[in-house]
């Protein structure tokens, strides 16, 4: 019976850490108001992910346009050239 109480007072005092839970965080300094978003962060995001989308798609084309012509160069079977 001792080693019983002892065993739950002291998952007791493990539980009971120091007030983790009624603390505030150091980065939110105020609520969210989801009726105003912040357009700033919302056309950085966009406009990010547009700039990301466009460098891929030069980025492919570029690398199509590669592909060809080492593919044109492969079938030239000219013996002038070499």
């Amino acid at each position: 019976m001792a080693a019983a109480l002892r065993a739950v007072k002291r998952w007791r005092l493990a539980a009971a850490a120091p007030s983790l839970v009624f603390t505030r965080s150091a980065f939110v300094a105020k609520k969210r108001t989801y009726d105003q978003p912040n357009w700033l962060g919302v056309g950085l995001a966009f406009s990010t992910s547009a700039a990301l989308w466009a460098l891929l798609f030069k980025q492919h084309n570029e690398d199509v346009m590669e592909y060809e012509r080492r593919k044109e160069e492969r079938q030239h079977k000219c013996t002038g050239c070499s």
